[in-house]
């Protein structure tokens, strides 16, 4: 950190480049695997233990230079902040590719579909069972990550705990039901344009609830270890925000 300025300037790390090279070799022996290559599958699960190997380490060295180095002063604070809700906007649009897809098939049906919504032949899931369960879920779940945030703001650490261990355990029921109806699901993915706009949109929001309960269990982690207090604790706040994403494009 420069004495002239707040600004944090990064030094020199592995971790961007290792990142890429193993996104590039996991989408490339994903692909292999897929088209029949014999070591398709090591490479997947290679790359797959490098590239997770690389986000630990690299999340390790920004928590150090957060919490032990004092690098993330308020500027930078405010940086990672804008950083955050830049990544939370590409995410909503994101999503709004997969509901533009499902409302304009099942506004307009095509002549191809039979000009009804669902098409013929696809049994849907009953609403009113797992998928309510699940809304309630992300609901309670929503609740209690903000009270996790209101305790750790009143320097309540007890409470802080309580509800972030909470959190994740709505968070953990929450994909088990869902793997538990995907295996029940009368359809898959193959089954026409129901079949791929249900399984892409559901899919990919269950693999962001996957990836918010890391981010809670990191921030719990922390927590428990005191790295966060009520007036540094960005990580958390990080993962509450995209926590609230995740219960948003889910309940909708």
């Amino acid at each position: 950190m420069n004495k002239l300025y707040s600004f944090h300037l990064v030094e020199n790390s592995p971790w961007p480049i290792l990142g890429s090279i193993s996104t590039l070799v996991l989408t490339i022996s994903g692909v292999l695997y897929m088209k029949g290559f014999k070591y398709g599958l090591i490479f997947l699960y290679i790359a797959l233990i490098l590239l997770l190997l690389t986000f630990f380490f690299w999340f390790r060295d920004v928590i150090r230079e957060a919490t032990y180095q004092g690098h993330h002063t308020i500027k930078v604070r405010k940086g990672l902040q804008l950083g955050m809700i830049l990544f939370i906007v590409s995410e909503v649009f994101f999503f709004l590719a997969f509901f533009w897809a499902y409302f304009h098939s099942s506004l307009t049906p095509a002549v191809e579909l039979g000009a009804i919504w669902p098409p013929l032949g696809i049994n849907i899931l009953n609403p009113w069972n797992v998928p309510l369960l699940n809304t309630i879920l992300l609901l309670s779940s929503g609740a209690t990550v903000t009270w996790a945030h209101f305790a750790i703001i009143s320097n309540n650490r007890k409470e802080a705990i309580l509800a972030l261990i909470l959190t994740i355990i709505f968070a953990i029921l929450f994909t088990a039901l869902q793997g538990i109806e995907y295996y029940e699901a009368g359809f898959t993915i193959a089954d026409g344009v129901y079949g791929s706009t249900f399984f892409m949109a559901t899919g990919f929001h269950g693999f962001h609830v996957i990836v918010g309960t890391i981010f809670l269990t990191v921030a719990l982690i922390r927590l428990i270890n005191y790295h966060l207090t009520n007036l540094h604790h960005f990580g958390f706040e990080a993962g509450a925000w995209y926590w609230h994403k995740n219960k948003s494009l889910g309940n909708f």
